[in-house]
């Protein structure tokens, strides 16, 4: 966490949980108790009822004064605007936030125990090679498809775990991400799905959820689980904004093994997701918003980056069935 976040000893820090996620929370509490940190620590059924509606305003008014903030959470059903407004005052401050979304005891032991200086070396190799693309092309076993040709305006960000005031992050850590210029084909959820219904689907492998993207939008999706589609096609109708693709994202947590059911950590395994919704604008530049954002998870990708050299366009590859063809 101190590795993460670089807290200095005189920095404040603002603590958000929840009852189900307080042991984690306390475990958190303890060291920054032990570094000698000041801190005020909020478990968010003690101020409000769930789900939120809004973020508590204590909450708010304690990250006022705070150089850090950890929002260590379950989530449920229809709280982003809360987490929005929580992320609205991280960025007018310019705090270093660690969003631990969805934290469990099998996370804390396996994706944030992940070498976050090599993983912050990997993301910067991808990063200096995604900035300067114009398309990204990616295949998967499991049938997905797409192409992304990218917005030269609109701003790569890695999140490698390594949080600064310049962008918050989630934890476990390890992404380049950015709002794409358009995205047409075929993404097969063969990992998870984001935001709630992730618990309460997890692992897609025997039921994969088949997404059909036609000009950055979804055409439609298809899956035998039929309680899944209706959800998902029902969550990315919720605004106008709700079926646009708003994130494309390249995970680079190669300290994580596999997918587990949890989007906290999923989202960082190697290979490509995408997200539906708000793209972010105040970081990545795209212009438009949306009041939901819900990523898929992929699995054993193929990712080709091209980008322009003068007159000629270059072609990489780099990664091969889920194994990045670059070093750390």
């Amino acid at each position: 966490m101190f590795t993460c976040l670089r807290i200095q000893p005189d920095e404040k820090v603002t603590l958000i949980t929840d009852r189900v996620t307080e042991s984690i929370a306390a475990a958190i509490a303890a060291q920054l108790a032990e570094r000698g940190c000041p801190f005020n620590a909020f478990i968010l059924e003690d101020l409000a009822p769930r789900p939120l509606t809004d973020m508590p305003a204590a909450v708010l008014e304690d990250m006022e004064t705070s150089q850090v903030s950890i929002f260590a959470v379950q989530v449920q059903p229809n709280e982003l605007h809360s987490r929005m407004q929580m992320t609205d005052v991280v960025n007018r401050r310019h705090m270093r936030h660690a969003h631990m979304v969805n934290i469990t005891p099998e996370v804390m032991c396996d994706g944030m125990r992940a070498d976050y200086d090599k993983v912050d070396r990997l993301s910067q190799q991808v990063l200096d090679r995604v900035r300067r693309a114009t398309r990204i092309r990616a295949t998967t076993p499991a049938g997905t498809s797409i192409v992304s040709d990218m917005n030269p305006a609109y701003r790569w960000f890695k999140t490698s775990g390594i949080i600064s005031p310049e962008k918050w992050g989630n934890l476990p850590g390890g992404e380049c991400f950015t709002s794409p210029g358009e995205v047409n084909g075929t993404f097969v959820v063969d990992g998870v799905v984001g935001d709630w219904l992730c618990a309460r689907y997890g692992l897609l492998a025997a039921t994969p959820l088949t997404i059909e993207i036609a000009k950055n939008r979804i055409a439609s999706c298809s899956s035998s689980n039929k309680q899944l589609e209706h959800d998902f096609w029902a969550y990315t109708h919720t605004d106008e904004n709700s079926d646009r693709v708003g994130e494309f994202a390249i995970g680079t947590n190669i300290g994580v093994s596999r997918v587990i059911g949890n989007i906290l950590q999923d989202e960082k395994f190697p290979g490509i997701h995408i997200a539906f919704g708000n793209p972010y604008g105040e970081h990545t530049g795209a212009p438009w918003r949306s009041g939901t954002h819900i990523d898929v998870v992929g699995l054993g990708f193929n990712i080709w980056v091209e980008s322009a050299d003068g007159a000629n366009q270059v072609t990489e590859q780099i990664m091969r069935e889920g194994r990045f063809l670059i070093s750390a």
